[in-house]
């Protein structure tokens, strides 16, 4: 991927870091975003240590301003863009839906839905210069197969997947890919609130054929794959890395 830029945003930490990273390793120049300018140049110095290629551009995937100035800069710095990895989410409340408010609502799905729909609307004038492109958006195993108090963030990622189809179908004749990744139980931060819960964590590991949870490492093959041009005829697509999550009972 060497000459290739690639956006990742909530790239300071967990999936979307480790994906900056296996990109960087293969060749291309990558912008880790997050919203704190701190977190993503100690993530670009980390890389730049490696001997990578990094800058770290502070966005808050929220506000459209800080979006337009993300891809913008990235630009300015590296000319264009190639690859776009929407992985910044949030789920504010883990709890029952008939207990989710109108405000937690709009919060997930502005952030989990509608950023990455104008930030790859940003990116597409770019990528559609350069004569190719990708999209990754980082969805959920959750967008097609819920699990009880997680019914918001479901809905949004489900929401994720056929935006990914939607970019797919009225992109693909411009050359620019769309597919989403939807990873199952991975050890992160973000993810705390499942994992650190011990009955939580054995009702979840007894229902997986592999009969554990992943690591944020194990997201970055699939990242890279669909990133490069191995993937030049994978578009549209919804790639379930989850330990057998899908197919269980």
């Amino acid at each position: 991927m060497k000459g290739r830029v690639a956006i990742v945003s909530g790239a300071s930490k967990g999936i979307g870091k480790a994906i900056a990273l296996g990109l960087a390793e293969q060749g291309a120049s990558v912008v880790v975003s997050s919203r704190k300018q701190e977190a993503v140049d100690a993530v670009a110095a980390e890389f730049k240590a490696l001997g990578l290629e990094a800058t770290g551009i502070a966005c808050h995937v929220g506000d459209e301003a800080q979006l337009k100035n993300l891809v913008d800069r990235t630009v300015e710095v590296y000319g264009g863009i190639d690859i776009l990895v929407n992985n910044a989410a949030t789920n504010p409340v883990f709890g029952p839906l008939d207990q989710m408010t109108g405000e937690v609502f709009d919060k997930v799905m502005n952030v989990n839905v509608k950023a990455c729909m104008l930030l790859a609307n940003l990116c597409k004038p770019s990528m559609s210069a350069r004569g190719h492109g990708s999209v990754i958006n980082i969805a959920s195993v959750e967008g097609v197969k819920p699990s009880p108090m997680m019914s918001v963030y479901s809905v949004s990622k489900a929401a994720l997947i056929m935006l990914t189809q939607s970019q797919a179908r009225e992109w693909g004749a411009e050359k620019i890919r769309s597919n989403a990744i939807c990873p199952g139980l991975i050890q992160t931060k973000f993810s705390a609130a499942l994992w650190q819960n011990e009955q939580i964590l054995d009702h979840f590991v007894g229902q997986l054929p592999v009969g554990r949870m992943a690591q944020p490492e194990e997201m970055v093959g699939l990242a890279v794959y669909l990133a490069s041009d191995a993937a030049s005829y994978s578009t549209g697509g919804m790639y379930a890395a989850d330990g057998g999550y899908l197919v269980s009972g």
